[in-house]
């Protein structure tokens, strides 16, 4: 399919460690319920699944933000649990309690059941990056995105979202090969389903690793950041010619950042808990670095939210080439003010343009 020419292509500049005018932006749940017009289009949806599984509700929820704020990349309206539905879980979006899977994976004959789905039953979702893509018509690029193998399965095997991880953790320590299998296969999935999307039009992709920090040293490793590696050695790095470039997320996972490296990955995502001048200084040039404002830094004034963004952008240190792409710690509330997140946008631009040679 042929595709508009992109634009700005900063975002992918910087990933790719070239140079670049100013520190490109984007946000984690840059589409989300802090925007009136996503509400109106949710309601008009008539669910969260009725949004995310309908092409055209998604690809007008993506555009929503770029339409509001300079931002230099979109990323897909889905969700990370879209894999596992297609898996036979059997998802809901249950009202003030969040996602649930009605068949969760906890014996050994539901291990053995589970497969990698047929790819064509989330057609819907390339559908909506091909279509996002040829929406945008060039302006910025857009980033697709799966759940890390880790994160997933303990949403599949926990049945919904958890504090205390007990039915993964039990399995973990009481029948890991039965886990391992379980991720096995969600890897293999997470792989096809990335390549999909590539092959659909995404021009960088993500793995949100939203739970890894939750394992022990050790642990991580073995359960989640292998399992990450082995998505990504799967993937298609390149398309029509042009690199895909890979970020790898893990949140809580500024410990690692060192193993991380070795996963492949061009960029890894950091919370706000990480310094980015000791992050710089222990991954060296080897790979880019996104992040970390504290989501809750935009409920400050205008000048706290300046403060922060100078702070973090001066952090990152001295720029001769690319390497920093400005982002969140984490997803955006959804009760933050969208007039503090065009004060971001516009400091991010404005101080880092001076720090560019």
């Amino acid at each position: 399919m042929a595709f508009p020419v992109l634009q700005n292509d900063v975002f992918l500049r910087a990933l790719q460690r070239q140079h670049v005018p100013y520190t490109p932006v984007w946000l984690m749940r840059q589409a989300g319920r802090y925007l009136a017009e996503y509400n109106e289009t949710r309601a008009r949806a008539g669910s969260f699944l009725g949004l995310a599984k309908n092409p055209d509700f998604a690809t007008e929820v993506t555009l929503q933000p770029l339409a509001r704020f300079p931002l230099d990349a979109a990323i897909l309206f889905s969700d990370i649990l879209m894999l596992p539905d297609a898996m036979g879980l059997g998802l809901d979006f249950v009202a003030g309690e969040g996602p649930q899977f009605a068949r969760p994976v906890r014996t050994q004959q539901d291990v053995e059941q589970l497969a990698v789905p047929d790819m064509n039953q989330l057609r819907y979702v390339f559908d909506a990056v091909s279509q996002i893509r040829q929406s945008l018509n060039g302006s910025v690029p857009l980033i697709g995105f799966a759940g890390s193998p880790w994160t997933v399965t303990c949403y599949m095997v926990e049945g919904r979202g958890s504090t205390d991880y007990r039915q993964i953790k039990t399995m973990m320590y009481a029948q890991p090969a039965m886990l391992h299998r379980i991720l096995e296969v969600t890897a293999q999935a997470t792989a096809q389903y990335l390549n999909e999307q590539i092959r659909a039009g995404a021009q960088a992709v993500m793995i949100f690793d939203s739970w890894g920090g939750v394992l022990a040293d050790g642990l991580y490793q073995q359960f989640s950041l292998a399992y990450i590696t082995q998505v990504i050695s799967q993937l298609n790095r390149t398309q029509d010619g042009v690199v895909v470039p890979v970020i790898a997320f893990t949140k809580g996972g500024g410990l690692w950042l060192e193993d991380i490296v070795s996963s492949g990955c061009d960029a890894i995502g950091l919370d706000w808990t990480v310094n980015l001048k000791q992050a710089r200084e222990r991954v060296g040039d080897r790979v880019a670095l996104q992040g970390n404002i504290d989501p809750m830094a935009l409920f400050g004034t205008e000048s706290a939210i300046r403060h922060e963004v100078r702070r973090v952008i001066d952090d990152f240190g001295p720029v001769t080439n690319g390497g920093h792409i400005f982002n969140l710690g984490h997803g955006i509330s959804q009760f933050t003010p969208p007039q503090n997140v065009s004060i971001l946008v516009d400091e991010v631009h404005s101080y880092s343009s001076g720090k560019h040679g």
